[in-house]
């Protein structure tokens, strides 16, 4: 495979705050998630800057250990119109290994209401040696659609307000 990255757009019948508001909350990611490996938020203050880092508890049949933990430094925060995660691990020392793959949402409003959200998964910056043994992507394609219809769920505007 050529292409270094995955995508998938929908429409979300939300204002770009609220969704952004949704995607920069560590709690909700869980509930956005489409593959149900993440768990829940270690950190649950919201992504307010670039270089925050966040983790999260994670559990993957795959993985050696079953449940794991991954550090995400955000590495793009343009509030309401995008945001977006590198994913690694946090050595003992505190020292990021990241592994090479960012996480991002594009927000762009069609109106008071209604936002169009691409999320994109881009692989492009994994090193050699990592994709000897994770194979990239490491889902199926309709991971990325059924978050986006998550998100859609968590951002409308009869959901619960999970930004407070």
């Amino acid at each position: 495979m050529d292409q270094e990255n995955v995508s998938a757009t929908l429409t979300v019948a939300a204002p770009a705050a609220r969704v952004f508001a949704v995607l920069a909350d560590p709690a909700a990611h869980a509930a956005i998630d489409g593959t149900g490996w993440v768990q829940e938020p270690a950190d649950r203050a919201p992504l307010t800057e670039v270089g925050q880092v966040f983790r999260m508890a994670m559990y993957h049949a795959k993985h050696p250990d079953g449940d794991y933990r991954v550090a995400n430094k955000v590495a793009v925060l343009d509030p309401p119109r995008a945001i977006g995660w590198l994913t690694g691990t946090e050595e003992e020392d505190g020292r990021l290994e990241l592994g090479g793959w960012i996480w991002r949402y594009d927000l762009t409003p069609l109106g008071p209401s209604e936002t169009e959200v691409t999320l994109t998964y881009d692989w492009s910056a994994v090193p050699r040696f990592r994709r000897e043994y994770i194979q990239f992507p490491p889902f199926g394609p309709e991971h990325l659609i059924n978050s986006l219809r998550h998100l859609a769920e968590l951002a409308a505007p009869t959901s619960p307000d999970r930004t407070s």
